[in-house]
């Protein structure tokens, strides 16, 4: 499989990791805090590393599945993508269900009520656990490094499919920090929007998300046999 054709097909993991709005309510709660700058340069960092580190990992995993015809079935990839799929279905219909009744405010996690005090060091693996010990996260990376893994393609494809994987799964985190480093001051009033409208919205974007990708890894998954 040629560099193309497999970032297209790593596009949908990428979006649904990038479009994660806990991280990137913590991400702005970092840039109106007082040491702005450093803590959230450093959870960026902590974003990137985890992502990178996860599909790498699943990616290197799968690669010593034993190649075959590419037109033939592909029975073990197959599963995997199936349970995942599953696994996101479950996942969108928990998210649902979570979602704050009419009129009501969601309550973000206890953790991010000391962000205005973290350190640069702490944010860095902050950022690391959710990019990889979140489950919607993790197992997107997981498709993603099967889906590279078992690709067949040639070490150059690969690793210019990882690195945009890994750009674009990064970008709803580097995007607000970079221009709060280029302009603080213009973006301040944005991110504050930005903030209140990803609090409120938080389980319903997620569930939507998962269950479409759920059910695209559940076709692919059955097109594997």
């Amino acid at each position: 499989m040629n560099t193309a054709p497999l970032i297209g097909e790593l596009l949908p993991q990428a979006v649904t990791i990038a479009i994660s709005p806990i991280p990137i309510i913590a991400a702005i709660l970092m840039l109106l805090a007082p040491r702005a700058r450093s803590v959230a340069t450093a959870f960026l960092v902590g974003w990137v590393s985890g992502i990178a580190v996860a599909v790498v990992v699943v990616t290197l995993l799968s690669s010593l599945i034993p190649a075959g015809d590419p037109d033939a079935s592909q029975p073990v990839a197959g599963v995997v993508k199936l349970v995942l799929g599953v696994l996101l279905v479950l996942l969108a219909v928990r998210q649902w269900r979570a979602r704050p009744a009419p009129g009501t405010t969601a309550t973000p996690p206890k953790w991010m009520s000391a962000i205005d005090s973290m350190t640069p060091v702490r944010a860095a693996g902050l950022a690391f656990l959710l990019a990889t010990v979140n489950p919607k996260n993790l197992m997107m990376a997981v498709a993603a490094g099967v889906t590279v893994g078992t690709s067949g393609a040639d070490t150059g494809s690969v690793v210019w499919a990882l690195v945009v994987f890994v750009v674009l799964a990064s970008l709803s985190i580097a995007v607000p920090v970079v221009g709060y480093l280029l302009a603080s001051t213009r973006v301040q009033g944005a991110l504050g929007a930005l903030r209140d409208w990803l609090t409120a919205n938080n389980a319903t974007i997620m569930a939507v998300l998962l269950l479409v990708i759920g059910v695209t890894t559940i076709g692919k998954g059955i097109g594997a046999f």
